[in-house]
């Protein structure tokens, strides 16, 4: 069991073997083990009951599936593909709209978000007064000081 916790990689994994460790082996009582971790009673006896049902592969830990999603990934490269190559930035309603366009889904506004943050991006959020005014040339040219000089 020491190899197996020199080989692990996953720190979670790590941990709960460590427990199993100082429980089964050393004789450490499990709220002892659990306090010296820094983690809960509860926390130590779910893992040490998967330990005695599962043996160290019940320590592991294990996969979820979650929903899956809505676009298929091939899509979901060329949405954001196109909408990180642009450079003047999206709005979330923009991207919204996009991929409903691109995809024929429909996610909420917070969702979207989710996506631009795991994409690295941040959206552009104009100001109301703002709107529609200014041509795109116009925004572009725009710099900080060269106004009305």
């Amino acid at each position: 069991m020491e190899e197996a916790y020199n080989k692990e990689e996953d720190a979670g994994t790590r941990l709960r073997i460590l427990l199993a460790l100082r429980v089964k082996f050393d004789g450490v009582k499990p709220a002892k083990a659990s306090k010296e971790m820094r983690r809960s009673r509860a926390w130590a006896t779910k893992w040490l009951k998967r330990f005695d049902e599962h043996g160290f592969e019940g320590l592991k830990t294990m996969e979820r599936s979650g929903r899956p999603p809505k676009i298929d990934r091939g899509t979901m490269l060329s949405v954001k593909r196109k909408v990180t190559m642009e450079r003047s930035g999206w709005t979330i309603k923009e991207v919204r709209e996009f991929i409903h366009k691109e995809a024929d889904v429909t996610y909420s506004e917070r969702q979207v978000y989710r996506l631009m943050h795991q994409w690295g991006m941040r959206a552009i959020v104009p100001e109301k007064r703002l709107v529609s005014k200014a041509s795109r040339e116009e925004r572009l040219a725009f710099k900080k000081g060269q106004q009305g000089s």
